[in-house]
């Protein structure tokens, strides 16, 4: 690969890997534990992307702060337990061709990997070192540090820390949270059609292209590296 495209910044739920079930499964045992009626799957599918605090913002408009915290703090209690007795690789397995993908890419030393992702550092973690890649993502922002997408802080970090322009970078991920962020931070955003967001709606928020599968993504993003 060139030079043209530096850094490639990954979405982490939807994207690398297929954490629905996990995220569904704890925000029923949260809204249970503060006694309350969960919300239908979609709406959780939705706001999956978003930080907690904004997530439980959207979910529950009419709860209070505190009412929120109390949400959030039972959805970690929650992913908490089940990472005890469950492993990464079936909470959140990757999606096919990711870690072929990611391999083939930290080949090229000129081409830098990122996340920014709506999880936890402690969760985002969990992920990487239970899928080994521990050696791939040079720059990591996470939802302890940012405002929640789509604000563009979590780019712009990605951006000082790896010293790359905005021209030379792209976003991946699967949710128009995403796009929206890319777009606000004046980098190219790419779509992926196997996440939570249909493509329609990616496209609206912005995706200039969208993935049907890591081998197209692998396709697109040679293209945007040489220009084309």
């Amino acid at each position: 690969m060139t030079r043209a495209l530096r850094l490639i910044i990954f979405d982490v739920d939807g994207t690398l890997v297929d954490s629905q079930g996990l995220i569904a499964t704890c925000m029923i045992k949260a809204f249970e534990a503060t006694s309350r009626v969960a919300p239908e799957p979609k709406n959780v599918k939705d706001i999956i992307g978003l930080s907690l605090p904004k997530a439980f913002e959207q979910l529950c408009p009419s709860a209070n702060a505190q009412e929120r915290r109390n949400l959030t703090e039972a959805y970690i209690s929650a992913v908490m337990a089940t990472r005890e007795t469950q492993s990464e690789q079936i909470s959140s397995p990757l999606y096919p061709g990711i870690r072929s993908l990611l391999d083939s890419l930290l080949r090229f030393p000129e081409t830098l990997m990122g996340v920014a992702t709506g999880k936890s550092w402690r969760g985002l973690d969990h992920v990487i070192r239970a899928h080994g890649f521990e050696q791939h993502f040079v720059t990591c922002q996470v939802a302890d540090n940012h405002p929640s997408k789509p604000h563009p802080s979590m780019i712009l970090t990605a951006l000082s820390e790896t010293g790359c322009d905005a021209a030379q970078a792209v976003m991946v991920g699967d949710t128009v949270y995403d796009m929206q962020m890319a777009a606000a931070a004046g980098i190219a955003a790419v779509g992926v059609n196997w996440g939570y967001h249909d493509k329609a709606r990616l496209q609206e928020a912005g995706a200039q292209h969208i993935a049907m599968d890591a081998d197209h993504l692998a396709q697109i993003l040679q293209n945007l590296d040489t220009g084309r």
